[in-house]
């Protein structure tokens, strides 16, 4: 079954590729995605195909910072009823809870975790590149930017992040970076994601609208019911979170999720997987990410896989008929 994510994803793609000298129905059609989903938020569509027509674009156009040109005129209306439930919270901290609870009904293939360290507030998104391994670069500046772009609609525009951090590496020309980001974005770092503080989190919102915050939980409720996240999506979200540092186990998982380890089983095997088949593919794609597309000591990540940097090497070579250190040498293909 096919990730999906809402088509509002692709938002000022028209008038970014425009730009950038494409012809943008173009594009789309040879992504396999109808021009007319620009026109229609609320689809769901693949986003293996989303992040092949972004990709294509930033290649086709030679501009690197595809996807964060455009992230950088978004609004929380992009969010749709999420975004209209999350803008009249009483705090950014209850805005972004609220945002990692129905996270699934806006994008199936992001995974977003708020980890508070003393004063220092990690907002670390994880993507799922699909089955294709495509390259997440333009998805991962995109989704980050988005989230900036929010931040800054609930707390003032002259919000700035303490960092931000990318797992891959930096772009020819930092200009557009800086200009959505601020001077402190860093690259080849260990996670994606954004860093504040906790005084952000708490920071009240003056206009919160308690009666807006019920009206739009009701059209939430509403798409809820129309949104069917299987037990698949959400295992692979947290065996996402949990794999760095060796933390993932199926017990783990079931109690991150609030159900017995029988029934996360179960429930796979209904769609013919299993939690072991799960988390190889979630970590041959993580793999060859962090192999082609960083330049991280490959015990970092061996660690981030959850492995010791000796079984990483068995595994890699068996999964691959090659080392990591091989394959770290040869041009990028869609596989290893």
């Amino acid at each position: 079954m096919a990730t999906l994510v809402r088509a509002a994803c692709l938002t000022n793609y028209r008038e970014v590729a425009g730009a950038s000298g494409l012809n943008p129905e173009r594009m789309l059609l040879d992504a396999g995605l109808n021009p007319t989903v620009l026109d229609e938020p609320d689809l769901m569509i693949p986003v293996e195909r989303v992040g092949r027509l972004l990709q294509a674009s930033a290649q086709a156009s030679g501009n690197e910072c595809f996807g964060l040109c455009m992230a950088r005129p978004r609004l929380l209306s992009n969010l749709g009823a999420v975004g209209l439930l999350i803008r009249d919270q009483a705090t950014l901290r209850e805005s972004l809870h609220l945002l990692v609870r129905h996270l699934a009904m806006l994008n199936g293939a992001l995974t977003l975790a708020i980890e508070e360290r003393g004063n220092i507030v990690v907002i670390r998104e994880v993507l799922i590149a699909g089955s294709t391994h495509q390259p997440t670069r333009q998805r991962v500046e995109l989704a980050l930017g988005v989230m900036v772009r929010v931040i800054r609609q609930l707390l003032g525009t002259d919000w700035r992040p303490r960092r931000v951090c990318f797992e891959h590496a930096p772009p020819t020309d930092l200009r557009t970076h800086i200009q959505l980001f601020g001077d402190d974005v860093e690259f080849n770092c260990e996670f994606n994601g954004i860093v504040c503080t906790r005084s952000d989190l708490d920071t009240r919102n003056p206009s919160a609208d308690p009666a807006m915050v019920r009206y739009a939980q009701q059209l939430v409720d509403a798409a809820s019911k129309q949104h069917d996240a299987s037990m698949l999506d959400d295992v692979r979200r947290t065996v996402l979170l949990l794999l760095p540092g060796g933390r993932c186990s199926i017990e783990k998982v079931a109690e991150h999720l609030g159900v017995v380890p029988r029934t996360i089983q179960r429930r796979l095997a209904d769609e013919a997987q299993s939690f072991s088949g799960l988390v190889n593919d979630l970590r041959r794609e993580l793999a060859v990410r962090y192999v082609h597309e960083s330049d991280r000591p490959l015990t970092e990540v061996a660690e981030l896989l959850g492995f010791t940097p000796s079984s990483f090497s068995r595994w890699y070579q068996s999964q691959f008929n090659r080392s990591a250190k091989d394959s770290r040498g040869r041009p990028q293909l869609n596989r290893p």
